[in-house]
């Protein structure tokens, strides 16, 4: 059979009862099913079945044998309803630089599909709308949002007496002891670890 230039993707959903083809958008990926044909050499196995169920042996034998062998090899019945499964879905679609479906991705206006000429209101709805998520992210970042955060006093995270989570509180909300002690004497001005007791330059007790 000669090669058809079609969409890049089909399924095939013929059985021993008949030939059925559907054809998928190459941009989108919608489909369309071609309308089902039956098969002769499945009607006549139906036929040998019906006869087997009837009169069993050699035509049970038969009938399995017809079965077997029309799934083996398609043979030319199923390129001639190939075929014509593709010159009934072809309507449906438009060739561009792929083959798009006529309904979603054509732009009729344009004799070119949406990839090679978008449709310019969507672009530009979209364009709007991404340009409004830009703005905002901007004038977000101009806000002050740390005015209310002491940045400059050593964190915790969890308290350090009993674990607990802190959330940024200055107290434990567990066993309230504080989170963030001075860590500077007020006597010398000298920088301590917290919970040291007496000042290291000066010997001021401050805690």
């Amino acid at each position: 059979m000669a090669l058809i230039q079609f969409t890049k993707n089909h399924s095939d959903h013929s059985t021993d009862k008949g030939y059925q083809f559907e054809f998928f958008c190459d941009r989108c990926g919608n489909g369309f099913m071609s309308e089902f044909k039956s098969s002769m050499a499945g009607m006549a196995s139906s036929a040998l079945r019906t006869a087997s169920d009837v009169f069993g042996g050699v035509f049970g034998r038969a009938a399995a044998g017809t079965y077997e062998v029309e799934r083996a090899v398609r043979g030319p019945g199923h390129d001639r309803a190939f075929q014509a499964a593709v010159e009934e879905a072809k309507p449906n679609f438009r060739q561009c630089a792929k083959w798009v479906c006529l309904g979603l991705c054509w732009n009729q206006k344009r004799g070119l599909c949406y990839d090679c000429a978008p449709n310019v209101e969507t672009e530009l709805a979209a364009a709007q709308a991404q340009a409004t998520v830009e703005q905002i992210q901007q004038k977000v970042r101009e806000q002050d949002l740390t005015r209310d955060i002491d940045l400059t006093s050593e964190a915790a995270a969890l308290c350090p007496s009993c674990g607990a989570r802190t959330a940024g509180a200055k107290f434990c909300p567990e066993c309230g002891k504080p989170l963030r002690p001075k860590n500077e004497c007020p006597r010398c001005g000298t920088k301590f670890d917290a919970g040291t007791k007496f000042c290291p330059e000066c010997g001021n007790k401050v805690s």
